[in-house]
């Protein structure tokens, strides 16, 4: 029973970064626990922000906090290794390749592809480092979308904060703070309406755009079959013309017409002859 108690509890012991239990146990200020290998190389990555943050919690500290090294944690965990209990392997590591996003919180060079970003954390996490922003409150209300490698061109350079609001004044977006700012008094909306406002104008714009396509369709058909009405017209007026033509053509020839004649084909094939006559009204 006591083993099973251990085995129950062993994921308490494993450090959040290398997903492994611990090694070297170290506590920060907020009360984590982390390897000290884990959490002093998550903090050398945060050297050039010049702010120091709990990978967990986010809490953030000014200056490089001193690692407290947990006795009570190191002796759990060695008796955990004494009874053979070891962390529960991690699920298949997917490894970020050329053009994917890498998760900002695997340590060591070689680290896996990032799933979502956090537009409130700034960071980017792989499956494993992205549980905590399921399981504990504090990140319940921080927005995630499909991990990008452009998170700071959605953060204010200004302010650093998350540009959510659209200065209609200006046509750009801007943060809470600019609103305060030099955006003071200026015309603005939320991000997300301005967004939605511009789709429904596209599909506006779509829409119209479709309708003068079909127009210009309807009267190109027109226009096709207009012209197709004039050949037919032209044909009908020529043999018409031709019939006329011959008709006369006979009722000035008079008794001198008869088919019987042998000299009819002679006479037929004078000058106004139907296939002259066709020849003529084609030219």
């Amino acid at each position: 029973m006591a083993q099973q108690g251990v085995l129950l509890d062993q994921d308490q012991f494993c450090c959040s970064v290398c997903l492994d239990l611990l090694k070297e146990p170290v506590t920060i200020p907020c009360g984590h626990s982390y390897c000290r290998s884990c959490i002093e190389d998550c903090w050398d990555q945060d050297v050039l922000k010049g702010v120091y943050s709990c990978p967990q919690c986010r809490q953030t500290f000014t200056s490089r906090p001193i690692l407290t090294k947990s006795n009570l944690l190191a002796e759990v965990v060695e008796k955990l290794k004494k009874t053979g209990v070891q962390a529960a392997p991690p699920p298949a590591l997917c490894y970020a390749g050329p053009g994917d996003v890498v998760c900002d919180f695997c340590p060591g060079t070689r680290k896996q592809k990032a799933l979502m970003s956090c537009l409130a954390c700034l960071a980017s996490y792989c499956d494993p480092h992205l549980q905590p922003h399921y399981e504990f409150p504090g990140f319940k209300k921080h927005k995630l979308v499909k991990a990008t490698a452009q998170l700071q061109e959605k953060i204010c350079s200004h302010h650093d904060k998350l540009l959510e609001v659209y200065c209609r004044t200006d046509q750009q977006c801007i943060c809470l703070m600019c609103t305060m700012d030099e955006h003071k008094g200026h015309d603005t909306v939320s991000a997300a309406a301005e967004r939605t406002e511009k789709q429904r104008q596209l599909g506006m714009s779509q829409q119209k755009v479709q309708q003068r396509f079909q127009e210009r369709e309807k009267e190109l058909k027109e226009l096709q079959q207009a012209v197709e009405s004039l050949k037919v017209s032209i044909v009908d007026q020529r043999r018409h013309t031709i019939s006329l033509l011959s008709s006369s053509q006979r009722e000035r020839e008079g008794p001198l017409f008869n088919p019987t004649d042998p000299t009819v084909g002679n006479r037929l094939s004078g000058p106004l002859s139907e296939n002259r006559l066709l020849n003529v009204t084609d030219g």
